[in-house]
């Protein structure tokens, strides 16, 4: 994956620590117009990624827990 993949698409955790880096910089009022529009744009992007995240795994919980979902069972061994 290329750097600049990489920088776009972070997973989760990178994303959040990124977010809140960035939140940082912007509430220090030091950042040019243009950077805080920039800086903002790009907030709203990790935010969106996140919420992706979140929802994938709220999504991937409620299958599973689903007890009306016979492929979401797991057979458990017994002790027999």
């Amino acid at each position: 994956m290329s750097e600049s993949k990489a920088n776009k698409d972070p997973d989760f955790e990178a994303a959040i620590n990124e977010l809140e880096a960035l939140v940082e910089r912007l509430e220090k009022g030091e950042l040019s117009l243009d950077d805080s529009l920039q800086q903002f744009k790009r907030g709203v992007e990790l935010t969106r990624r996140c919420q992706k995240f979140l929802d994938d795994a709220q999504q991937v919980v409620e299958q599973l827990s689903d007890p009306d979902d016979e492929s979401s069972a797991v057979q458990l061994e017994s002790d027999d």
